[in-house]
């Protein structure tokens, strides 16, 4: 067993997919259907089942592939592949390299980096008004914007790459354009090194850059489709206002410009009602809008989705 077989990347949002050679998509109007999980359990397995499903999206969180410094784990990642791969048909395993996490008690980097830089990762608070006063904190995101924080995720980037052929230090603060600057590097730099698979960045919106402000959007969207960059996103509901006003125009844009243009229904958009019905969305309201408002050539869906 081997990393060459797979593609990584992160969030927001490198991903990848086990694929020496890069698929094949037609221009025909059709879609593939994946699965999206954050673990691969039972459930999942025995949907890879069905003939019409290709492959998983799994999550791998950085703290665990990374337990202590230069000493990595992927053995999860094997593991997990080996169960794929026997499926009939040799069905494909997708990497999401997770930074950031959902869950106010679940660490978004590995333990030695919060010893050495306690800059090492910011929290990410519910509501509209950040992290301000009694702000609830949702989950941890990595600094990638921090130096220090950026070389080790792409240490580990470079680590995966390595692996497929065998079984008073600088801070750094958060601003828009550190952001944005840091999370392009790392599409680039995982791109560079898996240059026979799939490298994805998800972008949604762009910290102090919606509807296009600052360029982020445009700018990115440039550079994705400049280096060879796929481009998705999650969440991507039918008509949702916001991302119309944001992503949605780009992905429909760069869906002929990019390798590959992916999104993921997640479990919480399986109860978003339909502007167009208030009711819950149906599995062929996902798969028209997907096709023919934002050029998606995959679709993962939730293990949870009702149509399965």
């Amino acid at each position: 067993m081997n990393l060459k077989r797979l593609l990584l990347a992160a969030l927001p949002s490198l991903i990848s997919a086990d694929q020496v050679s890069k698929l094949a998509f037609s221009d025909d109007g059709t879609i593939r259907q994946w699965l999206y999980a954050s673990e691969l359990d039972e459930r999942s397995l025995a949907l890879l089942d069905r003939p019409d499903i290709e492959g998983i999206q799994v999550i791998y969180r950085w703290r665990v592939l990374e337990p202590e410094r230069d000493t990595y784990d992927f053995s999860q990642i094997y593991t997990d592949l080996e169960a794929v791969q026997s499926k009939q048909g040799k069905k494909k395993l997708w990497i999401q390299l997770q930074d950031r996490t959902f869950g106010p008690r679940i660490q978004a980097v590995p333990a030695y980096l919060k010893t050495e830089d306690s800059n090492s990762t910011v929290p990410q608070c519910a509501g509209d008004d950040g992290c301000d006063g009694d702000a609830e904190v949702a989950g941890w995101v990595a600094a990638q914007w921090n130096p220090r924080v950026r070389e080790r995720f792409q240490a580990l980037v470079k680590k995966s790459l390595m692996a497929r052929s065998t079984s008073g230090p600088l801070s750094g603060n958060f601003n828009p354009q550190t952001y944005f600057d840091a999370t392009l590097d790392n599409a680039k730099y995982a791109a560079e090194a898996f240059k026979t698979t799939y490298v994805v960045q998800y972008v949604n919106f762009w910290p102090n850059g919606t509807s296009n402000a600052n360029n982020y959007l445009s700018d990115s969207f440039q550079f994705l489709a400049k280096n060879g960059i796929g481009i998705g996103g999650p969440d991507n509901l039918p008509y949702r206002p916001f991302q119309v006003a944001n992503s949605y125009p780009y992905l429909w844009e760069y869906r002929n410009k990019v390798p590959i243009s992916v999104i993921a229904i997640q479990e919480p958009d399986l109860s978003a009602t339909s502007p167009n019905t208030s009711l819950p969305y149906t599995k062929d309201e996902f798969l028209d809008y997907a096709i023919n408002h934002l050029g998606s050539k995959i679709l993962f869906w939730a293990t949870s989705a009702p149509w399965l």
